[in-house]
C-alpha cells in the first residue's frame, strides 16, 4: 500500500511539471507577439510556481502523514497475527538460536521434546539454501515447505527464510538466515487421503489352467466334487480381505476388494495357488490357477481391462502363477512349476490359417528374430519364410549380427544362391517397409530384444511367434500371437504352423535341418523340456529328409573353445550347495556362446541342479542360466532384468562388473530360496 500511495504522489508532481512547462511556452509566444507581456508574464509565472511549490509540500505532509498512520496501523496488525496466530510459528536462526516462538506453538509441543526436531530443521533447511546458492549463484527461491511427523501427527511446514547478517569464521564469510516456520497439522487431511487410496477397489481375473483338458481327465462322478473343493478354497481366500468373488464362467471367476488390502494379498504370496494345487484327486491330476490383480484406472471398467491385459501376461508365461500390475509396473508370484503340454492342436491350426491369411494380404514379409540369433531364431526364420514363398509373397530375413553360434550354419547358408538376397540387415529393412508389409517375429516377443526394434514402430502389422514366458516389456501391438510357453522352441511351433498350413509347404533339406536343429538345441538333445508334440515334430522334420550327422557338426566346438569351457567349468564356485556359478573374463566375439556352452556342461556334473555362467561383453556383462528342472532359473534371472524357462534362461546387466554382478546374482538365488521357504 505504501508502494501504491508513492507511485500516486510521483504521478501527480509528473504531470504538474507538464502543466508548468506548457504555461512557460505559452508566456513565451505571447511575450514574442507582444512585448508589453514580457514582465507581466514573468510576474504571472514566479505566482503560479510559488503556489505550485506549496502546494506539493502541502500534500507531500498530508500523504506523508497517511502513510505514517497506516504504517503504524499494518505493523500493529502484523504483530497482533504473529502472537495470536491460531497455527505453532516459531522464528529461529540458521545457527539454532532459537528467537521466538508463539503461544500456540509452545501449548501443542508442550510435552514435546522439539530441540531435535528443529536442529534437524536447521540443518535440512541450511544445506538446501547453500544447494541454491551453489547451482543458481543465489538464493531466488526463499520459500520453504515441508512435511514432518512429530509424535504420530502429520505436519506441513511452510515459511520463509531472510538473510540478516554475516559472521565471520575462519577468515571466510558465511551467510546466516532468519527462518519463519509454520506447523499445520495436516494428519487428519492425510488420514482422509489414505481412507480414500484404501478405499477404492482393486479387481481381479482367476483362471483355472487347463480347465477343459484337467476335468476331461477325472472320473465323471468326482467332477463336481473337485470344483466344489476348488470353489470353497476360492471363497475362503477371498473372505480374508472381505472381497466379493464371482464365478462367471465355469473356469474364470472376477474378484473386487478393497485396495487396503493389497499389501495383505502380497505378504500373503498367493498361497492359494498352492491349495490348490494340493487338492488330492484318484486320478492324481493336479489343478492350477493363472491370477492378475490391477489397481490401474479411474473406474472399475478400466481396472478390469487392466487385469485383462495382465492375465494375458501371466497365461504368456505358463500360468499356475499371479501377477499385481501397480503403476504400470508388474509383480509376479509363484510360476516355479513346468509348464504342462497342451494335447489340444486346435489353435495351432487356427493360427495357421490366420498367418497364411496375413501373409496373402501383405506385399512383402519380414521376419526378424533376436539380437545374437542362435539356431531356434534362424531355423524358425527360415521356416516362417519357406512358408511365405510358397504363398507367392516375398519375403526376408533381418539378421544385423554375425552371431558366432551360427557360424558354421551360415557358411553352410551361403552355399545356395537362393539365400544371397534374403538376408539383409535392419539399415535395408527400414528403407523398404511400407504399409503393405508384415513383420514376423520368431524365438523373442520382448521389445528390447528383437534385432531391430525401430522396425517395430514402422511396420502396421507384426505377427509373434515365441515359446518364451511371457515379460512384462511384451510387445503389445501385435496383430496376431503365438506364444506357447509347453513348447521347447520356437522352431516346434513353426514346424506345427508348416504342417496345417492348407498350402504345400515344400522345405528345402537345409531349412528342415535349421528348424531340427533349433528344437535339438533348445532340449539339449531331446532330454529337456520336451513333449508328445516335440517329437511330432521331430519326426515331420526328418522325413524332410535331414541328415542329423551334418546337424550335429553345426554344434561342435573347436579345441581351443573346448579347453576354454574346461577352464571355466574348472573354477566354478558351488553355492546354496547344488548351485554352480563362474566367469569368463575374456572379451571375445564368441563370449555368449562359451558361456552357454559352459551352463551346459557344468549341468553333466552330478549334484549340480542349476548353474550361471558370466561373461564379459564390455559395455554389459551376459548371464547364462541352466537348470534340471528342481530350480527355477528363469525366476532368479528374471530379477536381474532377463528371461527364459525353468530349465533355459539368460540376462545381460549393464552398469556393474563382473564380480559385482555375479554377488547381485548370488544375492538373487538367496532371496529365491528365501521366497521359497516362506
Amino acid at each position: 500500500m505504501q508502494n501504491n500511495n508513492r507511485k500516486r504522489l510521483e504521478t501527480i508532481v509528473s504531470r504538474t511539471k507538464i502543466y508548468l512547462a506548457i504555461i512557460f511556452i505559452l508566456l513565451v509566444i505571447l511575450s514574442i507577439q507582444n512585448t508589453y507581456f514580457i514582465i507581466p508574464s514573468i510576474i504571472v509565472y514566479a505566482v503560479i510556481m510559488g503556489y505550485t511549490y506549496y502546494a506539493n509540500r502541502k500534500r507531500k505532509s498530508e500523504i506523508s502523514e497517511t502513510l505514517q498512520d497506516l504504517t503504524l496501523t499494518v505493523d500493529s496488525a502484523a504483530k497482533t497475527s504473529l502472537i495470536n496466530s491460531p497455527f505453532p510459528l516459531i522464528i529461529f536462526e540458521t545457527d539454532g538460536n532459537i528467537i521466538w516462538r508463539s503461544s500456540k506453538y509452545i501449548s501443542e509441543f508442550a510435552n514435546v521434546d522439539m530441540n531435535s526436531y528443529i536442529n534437524d530443521l536447521s540443518i535440512d533447511i541450511k544445506e538446501e539454501i547453500l544447494q541454491r546458492q551453489k547451482d543458481e549463484r543465489e538464493v531466488n527461491n526463499k520459500n520453504i515447505e515441508k512435511e514432518i511427523e512429530i509424535e504420530n501427527r502429520n505436519y506441513k511446514i511452510l515459511g520463509r527464510y531472510v538473510n540478516i547478517k554475516n559472521k565471520d569464521k575462519d577468515k571466510k564469510k558465511s551467510k546466516e538466515y532468519m527462518i519463519i516456520l509454520y506447523f499445520i497439522d495436516d494428519t487428519e487431511n492425510i488420514k482422509l487421503q489414505k481412507e480414500y487410496k484404501d478405499s477404492k477397489s482393486c479387481v481381479g481375473l482367476i483362471m483355472v489352467d487347463n480347465y477343459e483338458e484337467t476335468i476331461r481327465s477325472l472320473d465323471s462322478a468326482e467332477q463336481p466334487i473337485i470344483m466344489a473343493k476348488i470353489d470353497k478354497e476360492m471363497y475362503d481366500w477371498a473372505n480374508k480381505t472381505n472381497g466379493v468373488l464371482i464365478k462367471s464362467d465355469r473356469d474364470r471367476y472376477v474378484y473386487l476388494f478393497e485396495q487396503r488390502y493389497l499389501d495383505d494379498v502380497k505378504e500373503d504370496k498367493f498361497s492359494i495357488l498352492d491349495k490348490i494345487k494340493e487338492i488330492d484327486t484318484k486320478e492324481k491330476v493336479q489343478f492350477t490357477l493363472s491370477i492378475a490383480i490391477s489397481n490401474e484406472g479411474q473406474t472399475d471398467r478400466e481396472k478390469y481391462e487392466s487385469a485383462n491385459i495382465a492375465m494375458d501376461v501371466v497365461l504368456g508365461r505358463g500360468g499356475d502363477q499371479a501377477v499385481i500390475r501397480e503403476n504400470e509396473i508388474y509383480k509376479f508370484f509363484g510360476g516355479r512349476a513346468e509348464e504342462v503340454e497342451k494335447r489340444t492342436k486346435v489353435k495351432a491350426r487356427v493360427v495357421a490359417h490366420a498367418l497364411e491369411n496375413l501373409i496373402k494380404e501383405s506385399k512383402k514379409v519380414m521376419i526378424m528374430g533376436h539380437t545374437n540369433p542362435d539356431m531356434d531364431s534362424i531355423g524358425s526364420c527360415l521356416g516362417i519364410y519357406r512358408l511365405s514363398k510358397s504363398l507367392g509373397t516375398n519375403a526376408y530375413i533381418v539378421i544385423s549380427d554375425e552371431a558366432e553360434s551360427i557360424r558354421t550354419f551360415k557358411e553352410e547358408m551361403d552355399k545356395d544362391p537362393e539365400y544371397e538376397d534374403i538376408i539383409i540387415n535392419k539399415e535395408v529393412a527400414l528403407e523398404n517397409v511400407d504399409e503393405d508389409t508384415l513383420l514376423v517375429i520368431t524365438d523373442t516377443h520382448k521389445t528390447t530384444y528383437v534385432d531391430s526394434p525401430e522396425l517395430l514402430e514402422k511396420v502396421p502389422k507384426i505377427v509373434i511367434i515365441d515359446h518364451h514366458r511371457r515379460s512384462a516389456d511384451y510387445i503389445e501391438n501385435a496383430t496376431l500371437m503365438f506364444q506357447e510357453v509347453y513348447a521347447s522352441s520356437a522352431a516346434e511351433l513353426v514346424t506345427e504352423l508348416l504342417q496345417y498350413a492348407e498350402v504345400k509347404v515344400d522345405l528345402k533339406t537345409i531349412e528342415a535341418e535349421s528348424l531340427y536343429a533349433g528344437i535339438m538345441m533348445d532340449t539339449k538333445n531331446f532330454t529337456f523340456k520336451t513333449g508328445v508334440r516335440t517329437f511330432e515334430a521331430a519326426a515331420y522334420l526328418r522325413r524332410c529328409g535331414i541328415d542329423i550327422i551334418r546337424v550335429k557338426k553345426w554344434f561342435q566346438s573347436d579345441l581351443s573353445s573346448f579347453n576354454t569351457i574346461a577352464d571355466i567349468v574348472k573354477q566354478a564356485e558351488i553355492v546354496n550347495d547344488t548351485i554352480a556359478i563362474s566367469m569368463y573374463n575374456e572379451k571375445t566375439k564368441d563370449t555368449s556362446l562359451i558361456c552357454a556352452k559352459a551352463a551346459d556342461e557344468l549341468l553333466t556334473i552330478s549334484d549340480i541342479t542349476a548353474s550361471f555362467v558370466l561373461g564379459d561383453l564390455g559395455d554389459k556383462i551376459c548371464i547364462s542360466g541352466r537348470s534340471i528342472g528342481d530350480i527355477n532359473v528363469q525366476v532368479i534371472l528374471e530379477k536381474l532384468g532377463g528371461g527364459g524357462h525353468i530349465t533355459l534362461a539368460g540376462a545381460q546387466v549393464e552398469g556393474m562388473t563382473i564380480e559385482e554382478t555375479k554377488q547381485e546374482l548370488i544375492n538373487r538365488i538367496n532371496e529365491y530360496f528365501s521366497e521359497l521357504e516362506n
